[in-house]
């Protein structure tokens, strides 16, 4: 038997028990309590750039061969950043949970899973988690023109608003 058909019965035998469907017909997964992340939790944040309990997994860090950094940020629920903006903008992507996106002079929007968000460039805006919820997104920032400016914190009213 030559190798590219042995390569080819253990390509298949192992698609075929990678695909076996569950022994228990009515089995079913809590999401609220448990789901798998794709990414580590990471570090609690702990500066004053945030209100409430939040995480961050740094993907990429911006060098100077590719200024662009990635991570994945967990949101407690109740928790959000402050007011803030990025001079080259800033993509956020839902990858689960319920959240907050907020641009200045404009109404809150509700993110879900598979939300994508293209903030833009040295415009103010808030993100977050609902009040009752955690969310979990991804946050693209392109670092060419400078970091991200902080700004003031996002008042009870404005988050209830």
């Amino acid at each position: 038997m030559s190798s590219k058909n042995l390569l080819a019965i253990v390509l298949i035998g192992m698609l075929i028990f990678s695909c076996k469907p569950s022994e228990e017909k009515n089995e079913t997964v809590d999401l609220t309590t448990q789901h798998e992340l794709i990414f580590p939790k990471g570090e609690k944040i702990t500066n004053n750039n945030f209100i409430g309990d939040v995480w961050v997994h740094m993907q990429v860090r911006a060098d100077s061969v590719n200024q662009n950094s990635v991570g994945t940020v967990t949101f407690d629920p109740g928790a959000r950043s402050n007011w803030h903006s990025h001079p080259n903008g800033q993509i956020i992507m839902a990858l689960d949970g319920e959240g907050y996106y907020q641009e200045k002079g404009s109404a809150k929007k509700m993110l879900h899973k598979g939300d994508v968000v293209k903030c833009p460039a040295n415009l103010p805006h808030w993100h977050g988690a609902s009040a009752d919820k955690e969310f979990i997104q991804i946050a693209i920032t392109s670092r060419v023109d400078g970091p991200t400016k902080w700004l003031e914190p996002v008042t009870e009213k404005e988050y209830l608003k």
